[in-house]
């Protein structure tokens, strides 16, 4: 009789293992998922044009824009 609850002890224990394994498991699965959907949905985003980004509503990509200011190259001679 000692023998067969330390069984049941054993196995319910392995079951819990388990159990926790199993919902690791879907818990990065479904972090991989939401990862890979936000990267496609990014990666569209990012081959529209500005009037296509209007016509869904989304605002304008943040894109690198280089701005020179008049005058700039004379000031940056001039302190040559």
């Amino acid at each position: 009789m000692a023998r067969t609850e330390t069984r049941t002890g054993a196995s319910a224990s392995k079951r819990h293992f388990l159990g926790s394994v199993r919902k690791g498991v879907a818990t990065m699965i479904a972090a991989f998922d939401t990862w890979w959907r936000i990267r496609a949905r990014r990666r569209v985003l990012a081959d529209l044009t500005p009037d296509q980004l209007n016509d869904i509503g989304q605002p304008e990509a943040h894109r690198p824009v280089l701005d020179i200011k008049a005058g700039l190259i004379t000031n940056l001679m001039s302190m040559r």
